[in-house]
């Protein structure tokens, strides 16, 4: 089942290129803020204590600032938001980024309302990687019922991935020479470790475009909270109103149904 907001009319090839070309604009435009962001502004660790701790991830070829518009969206909702240094351009595998991450937020106090990892693209899959890994640590991967939105010792209550390829995308096949792209094949190891662990998707909410150039085999996720948001484009998505709106909404579903923080 997927939720459609605002769903117009099918867009014809110019549309798609049209599109395409603005999604392009403003990603290099994202990723030159780099050059003046610097680290993620010290108001984002501020917030209200009594909700998850929103944790962002940029996709592949994306540096941190990438998320920033994000991040001060969900910062000024009253969300505290850690954003990821280290992981350069995203370009390492997802096991490894996964594990590298855990590491980091292994080291820091695990928040009494839980953490939502909230990310583009791979980052997704990054982050139902690390969800299954955290629910391993507690014994509960596979648990079924209730048992299954109990926290791990981490504290992630769920993922909320934005035009993210959880089946992989067929568009990797074109530039499959790069090992970073490669990767993302609906063939990989990794990427078909991942749609096999479903035990964990009801703890998921996808987020996507109308119209996605990068990931044309589509975001849905069976037994995932599905979202369509009235927006083309695979960078683009991340800015619009209707995207954060529907992220703010995902976060307070999972917080809902997340069970209290284990003695």
């Amino acid at each position: 089942m997927v939720q459609r907001i605002g769903v117009g009319a099918p867009l014809s090839r110019l549309a798609k290129w049209w599109w395409w070309s603005l999604d392009y604009v403003y990603a290099g435009w994202r990723q030159a803020a780099l050059l003046w962001d610097g680290r993620a502004p010290r108001r984002w660790l501020r917030g209200d204590p009594t909700l998850p701790e929103v944790v962002l991830l940029p996709g592949i070829y994306e540096h941190w600032s990438f998320v920033r518009p994000m991040g001060d969206a969900l910062n000024a909702a009253g969300y505290r938001v850690l954003a990821v240094h280290g992981m350069g351009a995203n370009r390492a595998d997802i096991a490894g980024t996964s594990e590298k991450l855990g590491r980091a937020l292994a080291r820091r106090r695990t928040p009494a309302a839980g953490r939502v990892i909230v990310g583009h693209s791979k980052g997704g899959l990054i982050g139902k990687h690390l969800l299954v890994a955290d629910l391993a640590g507690a014994g509960r991967a596979d648990a079924p019922g209730p048992e299954a939105i109990a926290r791990g010792p981490l504290g992630i209550i769920g993922v909320v991935g934005i035009a993210t390829p959880f089946g992989g995308s067929t568009r990797a096949w074109l530039l499959q020479q790069d090992p970073s792209i490669r990767a993302l094949r609906p063939d990989d190891p990794v990427i078909a470790a991942l749609r096999a662990a479903a035990s964990v998707n009801s703890r998921i909410a996808s987020i996507h475009p109308v119209w996605d150039p990068h990931v044309p085999n589509g975001s849905e996720l069976d037994g995932a909270h599905n979202v369509e948001v009235p927006v083309a484009g695979h960078f683009l998505v991340m800015r619009a109103p209707a995207t954060v709106d529907a992220v703010r909404d995902a976060i307070d579903r999972l917080a809902a149904s997340a069970a209290p923080a284990s003695e």
